[in-house]
């Protein structure tokens, strides 16, 4: 049994990502074609289209988890908090095809609780930033935590699709001062902490 080889499935998901995007027709023919893997390596590494598209959805939230993994932690939580955002955003211009077909619901996932943990580094972080006095404590620190996701993939979504160019990713910034600073953060202290960590989207 020949051994599988990790570099053909990421190329088949790459692959299947970008079709999609340019709204080719897929299947099994037009996948492989041009490449050294026949219609059975879609077998043999996902099952079939099936399990192909709840691998590209999955490898999406994989990679960008891998991303949030990169942010350091500091004593700033909300520094730490603006990194992970400017991190989802570096994360979808990196890889703009496996983004677009993140949120997609049309295909299931492999694995939904490790997708569920990129938010929940955002979580952990909103919690330091309460037990050091920086939010106040009736913050509710999933909620916060999903809307400043929102504001990462509002700006990821209009400037990876194009409406918007790159250099819109600075308003990250006051959109984030504003939502943390409702939190109860002090405002300067707080516009420093998110241009601190927002530096990783530039």
């Amino acid at each position: 049994m020949r051994t599988k080889d990790p570099a053909v499935r990421s190329m088949l998901i790459d692959r299947a990502a970008r079709m999609l995007r340019e709204r080719q027709p897929i299947t099994l023919r037009s996948l492989v074609a041009g490449t050294q893997v026949s219609t059975m390596a879609v077998y043999t590494y996902f099952g079939g289209m099936d399990g192909l598209w709840k691998a590209v959805r999955q490898e999406g939230f994989t990679r960008l988890g891998a991303t949030l993994r990169t942010v350091g932690t500091t004593v700033d939580p909300v520094r730490d908090l603006a990194a992970l955002g400017a991190a989802y955003l570096s994360n979808a211009l990196a890889c703009p095809d496996l983004y677009r077909v993140m949120f997609d619901a049309n295909f299931d996932l492999e694995d939904a609780a490790a997708a569920d943990e990129t938010l929940h580094y955002l979580v952990r972080t909103v919690e330091r930033a309460k037990r050091r006095g920086r939010f106040r404590a009736d913050v509710d620190p999933l909620e916060l935590a999903a809307q400043s996701w929102t504001v990462g993939h509002g700006l990821a979504s209009l400037v990876v699709a194009g409406p918007l160019p790159r250099e819109s990713l600075s308003r990250g910034v006051p959109l984030l001062t504003a939502l943390f600073t409702s939190a109860g953060d002090e405002q300067d202290r707080c516009r420093q902490s998110v241009e601190r960590g927002w530096r990783l989207a530039q």
